[in-house]
């Protein structure tokens, strides 16, 4: 924090507008090193299906320049803005949603993505950055209402729309639990009273824990397809996933099998097993456990410490920004990007269920990379805008 505060006495002394260079650092890395991830990850399969072992390393490239192109556009914008769009934010998010039913395409037995012209994107990606600043423009107009119950519970039931959408027109749970996650991190940056989200958190927890007994007292309704459908399924194979590793407990268990067999120090950039077949898509959900295996245990801790860094530079730039809008829209960043982290993580250590969740700025995805660095855009308009004088 001293280095910052410097920062800002350096810059104030010539006037100058405080631009945060690091976070422009942090992120290129992370961009880079999610290439050679992707690719180190991807090439047996794609040379396989494909006959070209950078396939999707070419288009992980492509969307790669897209996003650092949407990232300098949105950052030359004027945050302040993007406050006059908040409503239409919300509206697109809605409508994207809604085109999954006519256009979706389905795709492991789930529409989540809509093809035109050749191209694919996924609308929760779309709703995650709808909803930060929708969510941002919504608590500044409510001002000292947002502190009261009805303020509360009003953001929450909005948000609640756009989750539950998400889990039952794309069969998307993990998009819908980041999306309510933004706005009670959003909700708690604004708010004074945090008892609410005491409250909250020990009612989800209560609802998790239930369904689990009621799946585990069901367990053979699971098995026959009659109770739980497929997430009844990855709920049992969470829980003992030797005895679905013919089924929904095989991911899981490479993964798992990969990470061990990493060590410390791994086995060295592109010499991982488990990604020759045995996890499916290892570029995507699991490309953490890929990283583990030939990174190992330094090379996992290495990319943690880049992504708490990473929401460092964002707290940062949260605190010092000129008004609430633009600290709202920089917690909303935060709250995305360390609750995707630790979910992904977490699932593919097999510490909760296995909800399909991508690494942020990893794992190949078109649609999730430039909408993230969209939101990148933002955070670098929003520090932009912060005058070191002030400081």
């Amino acid at each position: 924090m001293a280095g910052s505060r410097s920062e800002l006495r350096r810059a104030a002394e010539k006037g100058f507008r405080y631009f945060d260079y690091n976070l422009i650092v942090i992120v290129l890395f992370l961009l880079i090193f999610g290439l050679v991830m992707v690719y180190s990850s991807s090439s047996y399969d794609a040379f396989l299906t494909f006959g070209n072992a950078s396939f999707y390393l070419k288009k992980q490239i492509i969307a790669t320049v897209v996003g650092l192109a949407a990232m300098i556009i949105v950052a030359l914008i004027p945050y302040n803005l993007f406050y006059r769009v908040g409503m239409l934010a919300y509206l697109v998010s809605l409508v994207f949603i809604f085109l999954i039913i006519p256009f979706g395409h389905e795709a492991n037995g789930a529409k989540r993505w809509i093809y035109i012209s050749g191209i694919s994107f996924q609308p929760a990606e779309i709703a995650k950055l709808a909803m930060i600043v929708f969510l941002a423009c919504l608590i500044r107009r409510m001002g000292d209402g947002i502190h009261t119950w009805r303020g509360f519970g009003f953001v929450l039931g909005m948000t609640a729309i756009i989750s539950a959408l998400l889990w039952g027109v794309t069969s998307n749970a993990s998009s819908a639990i980041i999306v309510f996650g933004i706005a009670l991190v959003m909700l708690f940056v604004a708010t004074r009273d945090y008892k609410r989200y005491v409250i909250v958190g020990v009612a989800g927890a209560i609802l998790a824990a239930l369904v689990v007994i009621i799946i585990l007292a069901n367990a053979s309704g699971v098995e026959s397809g009659n109770v739980g459908g497929y997430r009844g399924e990855r709920i049992l194979a969470w829980l003992d996933p030797e005895a679905y590793a013919s089924g929904k407990g095989f991911q899981t268990l490479q993964s798992l099998y990969a990470i061990g067999s990493g060590g410390f120090f791994g086995k060295g950039l592109g010499e991982s097993m488990q990604k020759l077949g045995f996890i499916p898509e290892a570029q995507n959900d699991m490309i953490f456990s890929v990283i583990c295996e030939e990174l190992g245990l330094f090379g996992a801790l290495a990319l943690m410490l880049l992504f708490i860094l990473l929401l460092w530079r964002l707290k940062i730039i949260a605190d010092n920004a000129k008004d609430l809008f633009g600290t709202l829209i920089v917690a909303g960043v935060m709250g995305h990007i360390s609750i995707q982290v630790i979910l992904n993580i977490a699932v593919v250590t097999n510490t909760i269920p296995n909800t399909g969740i991508s690494l942020p700025f990893i794992s190949y995805g078109g649609s999730a990379l430039v909408c993230l660095m969209c939101e990148m855009g933002l955070a670098l308009g929003v520090a932009k805008a912060i005058r070191a004088r002030e400081y």
